[in-house]
């Protein structure tokens, strides 16, 4: 099973958060469906959340849209990492 695992650094979490559940229907039309979301202890400027994802390459084209981009900059993600994994 595919995963996509994410890690944002964001100025806000509340904003951030507002801004992330506004692109849920992006995020189903990609075939990711959220699994989980956690801050890190002590930080909450650092969200990670795990996606479980249909179709790899469709995945990687949501993450690579330009669009996504600039949602992060209205969210005030500062950076971010991603990684696409298989569960054993």
């Amino acid at each position: 099973m595919p995963y996509l695992l994410c890690r944002n650094r964001v100025r806000d979490f509340a904003i951030w958060k507002r801004v992330f559940d506004s692109h849920l229907q992006a995020h189903l039309e990609a075939d990711l469906h959220l699994l989980h979301l956690w801050r890190t202890t002590g930080d909450d400027g650092e969200v990670w959340f795990v996606f479980q994802i249909d179709d790899p390459d469709r995945a990687r084209a949501f993450v690579m849209d330009p669009a996504g981009a600039e949602a992060g900059k209205e969210a005030g993600v500062v950076d971010g990492n991603v990684w696409f994994l298989e569960g054993q």
